[in-house]
């Protein structure tokens, strides 16, 4: 039979407390991190999970971005074109009193001036930023004014092309602009979409609103009350175009809160998995520190006694 010496006995009670306080020290650092997963060999699989979902969590921040930012841009085209329905009732009312035949020639001329006034304040809208690029001005001319303002510009689009995008999932994107689509206009949809309601002067007799809106200004100038009747008919037609832009932008805004839910969702179901992955549970984690703690200690103890009487016997036989 094997005998079993002293140096063995030392080896093992070595080896048994290396393993305790290796056990007990992979506790306390769950315990000072807050996570069961410190290192890959803690656990392969799920630390190869955790990045995956870290990866997966990044991204949808970076759509969840892009919501934020879409959604600042559908808000600022949405208050210019509400701005523009404002200006369109208010030269509205300017007509129909000037077609009441009560007006004086220079009542007229006084309303051509308030007509001109906000025409310009029509174009000011267009030129609306958001994030310093101009919101009408298509992908290709975000930094070109679309229209000239001041007395005497020309009406004459000068933004760029092209819709403009927000990438708000995995191949997934919202245009953020208007959608000219939605005029239903007969008049071919402008290169930057606020020239299909505005007009890309200096052509004249388009229909649309900047040459109704000089039409309005000189016939009221002229004292010619009859074209001002064809004047509000075609404005009409105008404020029907505004308002189809404006239903555009609200249901963009409706894409955009949809998506943004929808990312809410997959953030915090992802975050939940996350931390059923590789965060700790710190009740349970606490009671089995406190239980090998205890048991290492004992063993110490137990182990000094065991060393203590071999000693003793080494001593003693010889």
């Amino acid at each position: 039979m094997e005998r079993i010496t002293t140096l063995m006995t030392a080896q093992t009670l070595l080896g048994n407390l290396n393993q305790q306080l290796n056990t007990l020290q992979n506790t306390q650092l769950e315990l000072s991190s807050g996570k069961q997963i410190n290192e890959p060999s803690d656990n392969p699989y799920g630390m190869g999970l955790s990045l995956q979902l870290n990866s997966q969590l990044s991204q949808l921040t970076q759509y969840a971005s892009n919501v934020t930012d879409g959604t600042a841009w559908t808000q600022a085209s949405a208050t210019a074109l509400s701005d523009m329905n404002n200006v369109v009732q208010r030269v509205s009312a300017l007509v129909v009193e000037g077609i009441n035949g009560t007006n004086n020639q220079s009542d007229l001329q006084a309303m051509a001036d308030e007509v001109d006034q906000l025409t310009d304040e029509v174009k000011q809208d267009a030129d609306t930023q958001y994030n310093g690029q101009y919101v009408f001005s298509g992908s290709s001319g975000s930094n070109l004014q679309p229209y000239q303002t001041g007395q005497g510009s020309s009406d004459k689009y000068g933004g760029g092309t092209g819709a403009v995008y927000r990438e708000v999932g995995p191949g997934t994107t919202v245009q953020v602009d208007i959608d000219t689509s939605a005029t239903n206009s007969s008049t071919p949809p402008g290169p930057g979409g606020i020239s299909s309601l505005l007009g890309n002067g200096p052509t004249a007799n388009d229909g649309l609103l900047l040459d109704t809106l000089r039409q309005i200004s000189t016939d009221m100038n002229s004292g010619n009350t009859s074209g001002l009747s064809n004047d509000l008919t075609n404005l009409t037609g105008n404020l029907h175009q505004l308002q189809a832009l404006q239903a555009t932008v609200g249901t963009t805004q409706d894409q955009l809160q949809l998506a943004s839910t929808r990312i809410q969702d997959l953030q915090d179901n992802d975050t939940q998995v996350l931390s059923n992955t590789q965060d700790a549970d710190m009740a349970t984690t606490e009671i089995n520190f406190s239980m090998q703690q205890t048991a290492y200690e004992a063993a110490l103890k137990a182990g000094a006694s065991i060393v203590q009487e071999s000693l003793v016997d080494f001593l003693g036989n010889g």
